[in-house]
């Protein structure tokens, strides 16, 4: 029996911008969201890499125990269809991180949509994701902090930037927060925008040709999301983000 019975629609806010051809290709084969919970007092750091296959769609429903942290390094490449889908529980004095980046060209689409619940006192969330899109791509962002009406002391940051590379992209940057206690520290800031033509101009005069100096742009401006990924998976995230940014800089 199918785990999951209805295929959602645009109604639904966490997929008004999805595929939803590719989605029903999949919906009824997918297992339920992964389960992750952080001990109280330790600190996790998980890596996610998403492209091997054209449609991928990866959940995880996660609690963030007392004193715990958990660093989350996102990659989305699919070529056709990805969304990366996270809803954190954060409890008291608990910290949890995303390091994210939808990088999309031709007509594809990328989601990553998070849910970040600050449910006890102390806790902090930090949440910063890029995006680069060429050609007709559709990239979207939908996030939402929420803290209860008891997590006095929270501190929660959203930052979301998307560079577009072609008149045909579309960046979707949805960050909200919803808040409930008096005491808290939130913030988030959005931004669209296009590539220097002044870093553009300087770069072509250095002798690169225009798909190198777009892609050499563009490390700087996702490469950095990977500088505190674990050592044994920051090389394998910085290659596919530099394979990516060259394809779709092409």
């Amino acid at each position: 029996m199918s785990a999951i019975a209805t295929l959602p629609t645009r109604k639904d806010e966490a997929y008004r911008y999805a595929d939803f051809a590719a989605l029903d290709r999949v919906w009824h084969e997918l297992a339920p969201p992964r389960e992750i919970v952080i001990p109280a007092g330790e600190s996790h750091s998980h890596v996610l890499v998403a492209g091997a296959e054209p449609v991928e769609i990866h959940r995880a429903t996660v609690i963030v125990e007392a004193g715990a942290s958990l660093a989350l390094f996102a990659l989305n490449g699919c070529t056709e269809y990805g969304r990366i889908e996270v809803d954190v529980t954060v409890r008291e004095g608990g910290h949890f991180t995303l390091q994210a980046a939808n990088i999309a060209g031709g007509s594809a689409t990328q989601e990553i949509v998070t849910v970040v619940r600050h449910v006890e006192p102390e806790g902090t969330s930090n949440q910063v994701v890029r995006s680069v899109l060429a050609g007709k791509a559709t990239g979207s962002y939908l996030g939402k902090v929420a803290v209860a009406r008891h997590a006095q002391k929270v501190d929660g940051e959203q930052s979301v930037k998307a560079m577009l590379l072609d008149r045909g992209a579309t960046a979707n940057c949805k960050p909200e927060l919803e808040i409930y206690a008096d005491d808290v520290k939130c913030a988030h800031g959005a931004s669209v925008g296009e590539l220097d033509p002044d870093q553009l101009f300087y770069a072509l005069s250095r002798g690169l040709d225009p798909a190198s100096a777009k892609a050499l742009l563009l490390e700087g401006f996702v490469l950095q999301l990977w500088d505190e990924a674990p050592d044994d998976r920051r090389e394998e995230l910085v290659e596919q983000t530099r394979r990516l940014l060259r394809t779709v800089s092409a």
